[in-house]
């Protein structure tokens, strides 16, 4: 492709994104639909704007790949390891029970025991993408629900590796599966484990003190593009030998989820992510095959919605199993309910092995990519006429009567719930907004005025009394959620005390950018107070441990009130935090110097 042409087919993705995407938002259809509507208008089998699908789905996995990269940055091994269970126990539950039932159907239907495999196991396979950007716009990801299709995703990124080695086994022919298989297996497993251990070596060892450096230049594009190759090294690395591309990268990220770059990093990767992403989602659209279904149109509309029922079936009773509670069950099915990625990875090794017949292949591709469309359209189906009868039937008191307490607490999780108890055994009347209905029949048992609603409309609000509280405490996981709140607030009711949860920094900044003076930083002061604790266990005085952590409260606090006035201003920023540190280290030089003294004071 000469650079003309290449700038045809760019102008034509840009159109049709910005066209269909906001259009799609708009009607409240969400953008993933957008980009598949997008992608199969300028497809190949509507209005050939664009030819080259399959060049252009392999360049835009990428999308994935940088997806997995972020959502790794947000998960430190240690909150990893506590999500073990929820990856290869659900995971493992949800893979078997799927292929086996889909599998088994296919068989029914006349299939050979080959073809029903393959297809049992590439259809159990669901979308990453499309399920992890649907969390991500519904703000899912904290619920039950949304840990459960994370952990579910996760597992089946990692089970489709060795699904995808061994598929030419299955090959009739001996030497055609030794064809397809290449190099032998013992050599093929070595190098996967040797580019597995140097991704966990260097995003341990070698990656922090090369960004450190490159931070030390103060030139921001360079940080850019040390990210990018970072990103597409790694990538190219695990597709070398074999594995996924997705998985490595989410290794990476997962070993610099507590690096101190780790905001920057994510700043840099997210709009070549959202772009990418968005080019997936048309690849898809585009890869649909009209022909074969304007030849056999119910044959293909029975498939695909026999497929997506039945997986939603399979799901919906794992769920009962997955401690989600009874009205997030369906939603958790849905939205996993379409196949995945790895699908047409997994069809096209089996049809290349000689598995699966061409139409066959072609067929099981189509209702692969029928079902990632279906997928938004079937929750907003849920939205409209199955959510509003679940919410009903479990919350009796969703109309709140007019309240009297001095506080409002606007989510009630982890955070909520310690300002809660504190406030409620001091007598002090307090009324709770929160959307977990199984957490509201709880809490209700205990006295607690807490009701089901969004905390985010100001009818509820001026139910729940915010025009007579003294203070409104903002404690959802949210951080879009928790700035909208804030916003309506100070439009309807300017005068009323608001004091929030910050879930990072860079939030802080935004809360103080809506005149909020009052915030406390998630899990800061727990993380502070077991720093106490440490410096005690390690034989310091506790008072001598107090002013330690009380000194460096102080200078956080002190630095965050310096920094704001710049924290759109990366350079700045970089040079302002570099003060800081050496400001708290000089600090804490000065205190063990004093302390040194006292000591030889206390020995003459």
């Amino acid at each position: 492709m000469n650079q003309h042409d290449f700038l045809i087919a760019l102008l034509v993705f840009l159109v049709a994104a910005v066209v269909a995407v906001p259009l799609a938002r708009r009607f409240g259809l969400g953008a993933v639909l957008g980009y598949l509507i997008a992608g199969a208008a300028i497809g190949p089998h509507a209005l050939r704007l664009v030819t080259n699908v399959e060049s252009i789905l392999h360049f835009s996995e990428f999308g994935v790949v940088m997806m997995l990269f972020v959502i790794g940055l947000e998960l430190e091994p240690k909150k990893l390891r506590a999500l073990k269970q929820t990856i290869f126990r659900y995971g493992s539950m949800q893979l078997a029970g799927c292929a086996l039932a889909l599998g088994g159907i296919a068989a029914l239907l006349g299939a050979s025991w080959q073809v029903a495999l393959v297809a049992g196991l590439g259809l159990a396979l669901s979308s990453t993408a499309i399920a992890f950007a649907t969390l991500a716009e519904r703000n899912l990801m904290s619920t039950p629900a949304g840990a459960a299709s994370f952990g579910i995703l996760l597992f089946q990124d990692i089970a489709a590796i060795p699904m995808i080695a061994l598929l030419p086994l299955l090959a009739i022919d001996a030497s055609d599966a030794l064809h397809h298989t290449g190099a032998p297996h013992w050599q093929t497993a070595a190098k996967a484990v040797a580019v597995m251990g140097a991704v966990v070596v260097g995003g341990r060892y070698l990656v922090r003190p090369a960004l450190r450096f490159i931070a030390r230049t103060d030139m921001r594009e360079m940080f850019t593009a040390f990210a990018l190759l970072l990103v597409i090294g790694i990538a190219l690395m695990m597709d070398a030998v074999g594995l996924s591309m997705a998985l490595g990268t989410f290794v990476a990220g997962v070993l610099l989820a507590d690096s101190e770059y780790r905001h920057a990093l994510e700043a840099d990767i997210e709009p070549f992510k959202g772009l990418l992403l968005g080019l997936f989602f048309m690849a898809v659209g585009m890869s649909i095959d009209f022909g074969i279904f304007a030849q056999s149109p119910l044959q293909v509309t029975g498939l695909v919605l026999g497929f997506v029922l039945v997986k939603t079936a399979v799901l919906m009773l794992l769920a009962r199993r997955f401690a989600i509670a009874r009205g997030q069950r369906m939603l958790f099915a849905l939205l996993i309910s379409q196949g995945g990625e790895f699908a047409f990875v997994v069809f096209s090794v089996a049809g290349g092995a000689g598995l699966l017949p061409e139409r066959t292949e072609a067929l099981l591709v189509l209702m692969v990519a029928l079902s990632m469309v279906a997928t938004p359209l079937l929750l907003l189906l849920f939205d409209r006429f199955v959510a509003p009868g679940l919410n009903a039937s479990g919350r009796p008191d969703d109309v709140i009567p007019p309240q009297h307490d001095p506080v409002i607490i606007a989510g009630f999780g982890r955070f909520g719930q310690i300002i809660g108890r504190l406030l409620y055994a001091q007598g002090i009347g307090v009324t709770v907004l929160d959307h977990d209905p199984d957490q509201i029949e709880f809490l209700r048992e205990f006295g607690f005025n807490v009701y089901y609603g969004d905390a985010t409309r100001v009818d509820l609000l001026e139910a729940a009394g915010a025009g007579r509280a003294k203070i409104l405490v903002v404690a959802l996981d949210g951080m879009e959620d928790s700035l909208a709140l804030i916003d309506r607030v100070r439009e309807r009711w300017p005068d009323l005390k608001i004091y929030a949860r910050a879930r990072h920094v860079s939030h802080v900044y935004q809360l103080k950018d809506r005149g909020v003076e009052t915030w406390e930083r998630e899990l800061f002061e727990g993380s502070l107070m077991m720093g106490r604790r440490v410096l005690e266990g390690l034989g310091f005085d506790p008072s001598d441990a107090r002013n330690v952590a009380l000194r460096f409260r102080r200078h956080n606090k002190a630095a965050i009130d310096r920094f704001y006035p710049h924290y759109t201003d990366q350079k700045k920023l970089v040079s302002l935090a570099r003060q800081a540190r050496d400001e708290l280290e000089e600090m804490f030089r000065q205190d063990r110097e004093q302390r040194q003294k006292n000591q030889d004071a206390e020995w003459s």
